[in-house]
């Protein structure tokens, strides 16, 4: 059974204060947490009896065996399944990051948790290891971003930084600096090489002035047939994953 401080606390953890605080994060569902364990460090793991009677040794500093109810009344899914667990939070390294050797994605105040944790699937499933997001982009930790990842956050690195800083120092370097417009050049007439970074904005406002004005690479994505009247654009996870796998189609078949 579970107490009453501990529901409190983990009931906590949807706000981003008490996630801060405690440094963790949590996680639902079998397949989540099975995708999590082998990379995260787990401080609780709370599940049904039968979901326990399948493990074999379960590398968590606390378990707790709990009935259905226990479980619904920590729970921050509508539907909650057979296990909960409370992980560490990851110390990723941002100098880590090699744009002139590898495509890296850069996130412009994205807002919408749903968004983000799809973006981040995209990243794992195109082989993109790190993201690069402005402070004012959603925080991948919540359980919302956690449960929209499906467990691909276990393979990608997501890292929190002054983005326009970041990318001043990119520029400097001469990595190309890709960005979706209007006003961009056809993606599948662009010339695109397997490095550099590719920059999507705000859900909104789509990319900062201020970041716009770094990027060296602008890439239009045309509708079908190109010019035709339609909605003004994609959703920005859409976007993402149309962009990255034009990059990687030309990675695998060079002009």
């Amino acid at each position: 059974m579970l107490s009453k401080t501990k529901v409190k606390y983990i009931r906590s953890l949807e706000l981003k204060k008490f996630r801060n605080e405690n440094n963790v994060f949590v996680a639902e569902g079998n397949k989540l947490v099975a995708d999590m364990l082998p990379a995260f460090e787990c401080e609780l793991l709370i599940a049904k009896p039968s979901w326990m009677a399948t493990q074999g040794d379960i590398p968590a500093k606390e378990l707790l065996v709990a009935e259905e109810d226990d479980i619904r009344k920590a729970s921050f899914l509508k539907n909650p399944q057979d296990v909960l667990a409370i992980f560490k939070r990851p110390n990723w390294d941002i100098t880590e990051i090699m744009p002139e050797k590898e495509l890296v994605l850069a996130l412009d105040g994205i807002q919408d948790p749903g968004n983000l944790g799809t973006i981040i699937r995209l990243a794992d499933w195109f082989g993109i290891t790190h993201i690069v997001c402005s402070k004012d982009t959603a925080d991948v930790f919540s359980p919302k971003t956690i449960q929209a990842t499906m467990g691909a956050l276990a393979h990608v690195k997501v890292h929190y930084t002054d983005l326009e800083t970041f990318l001043q120092a990119q520029s400097a370097q001469a990595i190309s600096l890709y960005g979706t417009f209007l006003d961009g050049e056809n993606l599948y007439e662009k010339t695109l090489s397997g490095n550099g970074i590719l920059i999507m904005g705000n859900e909104g406002n789509g990319i900062r002035p201020t970041i716009e004005a770094l990027v060296n690479e602008k890439l239009y994505i045309p509708n079908y047939p190109e010019g035709r009247d339609t909605s003004e654009s994609l959703n920005v996870a859409i976007a993402t994953a149309v962009v990255c796998a034009e990059f990687r189609r030309r990675q695998r078949n060079p002009a």
